[in-house]
């Protein structure tokens, strides 16, 4: 394990600085999963005297948990969300959940990998939770600001997800394209909003939406904004909260987390 001793050690004998050390974790944690694919692990030094002291890889990682994991779907082939991002997700839904009135929405469901996992979190607290996607693949998108294109992550269907997801009272599907599909929630308060668009346009539409729905301490995590892959996602939420009073937290996940301003 990479803990401070070990990168003075490292910095020592090497010559590497702090800074330096630190640009090549990424490489070592994807090394790590290589080598744990062949049932090994890679560590500098063992935790112990300490619950889940198994957990540190190299840094503590509860979502590896048994736990956590079953909370979490690890194993679920339906979504495409790394289970670190979805740790991010549920601790955070379930706290805007406990600060905050409102209902629960997610913007970008593909085949119901989070939703399952936002639905039922919602259910415990007695609220609704609405899911917004064509259910089709994506919509036209800007080129000079998106790489994905239309069409893409086409393979679902809000048939097969109401399957797998849930068919209640509680859970309310909206088909389409946003912002069309948001007509008639005006009035509707929001606790905690996940929005995994992907592309500018579907974004900037979706926080125009949510933003003055959200109830003061309410949490909006979007999945897609440090990913190379959706550059439209960053500008988006950059632009939007540009002069607002919250300061959107980026996550190593590549997530980025805004609390709605209490003032």
């Amino acid at each position: 394990m990479v803990d401070g001793s070990a990168r003075s050690l490292i910095s020592t004998k090497r010559g590497f600085t702090l800074r330096d050390l630190t640009g090549l974790r990424p490489a070592f944690l994807a090394a790590q999963r290589l080598v744990r694919r062949v049932g090994f692990e890679v560590k500098y030094v063992r935790v112990s005297g300490i619950k889940d002291a198994n957990l540190y890889a190299p840094l503590f990682e509860p979502w590896n948990g048994p736990e956590w994991r079953a909370r979490l779907y690890a194993d679920d082939p339906r979504s495409v969300v790394p289970l670190d991002s979805k740790y991010v997700l549920h601790t955070h839904a379930a706290q805007a959940m406990r600060d905050t009135d409102g209902a629960v929405a997610e913007c970008g469901v593909y085949r119901g990998g989070t939703a399952v996992i936002l639905a039922e979190i919602a259910r415990a607290h007695g609220r609704q939770t609405y899911l917004f996607d064509t259910f089709g693949g994506m919509p036209t998108t800007d080129s000079a600001k998106d790489l994905h294109r239309e069409g893409d992550f086409a393979d679902t269907s809000l048939s097969s997800v109401r399957a797998y997801v849930g068919e209640r009272d509680d859970i309310s599907y909206r088909p389409g394209f946003v912002p069309e599909t948001f007509s008639g929630l005006e009035q509707t308060t929001f606790s905690f909003v996940h929005i995994d668009l992907d592309i500018f346009q579907s974004i900037t539409d979706a926080i125009g939406f949510f933003y003055p729905r959200t109830a003061p301490g309410g949490i909006i995590v979007f999945d897609d904004y440090g990913w190379a892959s959706c550059p439209g996602a960053r500008a988006a939420v950059d632009e939007f909260f540009s002069g607002k009073p919250e300061v959107p937290f980026v996550a190593h996940t590549g997530q980025c987390i805004v609390r709605k301003s209490l003032r």
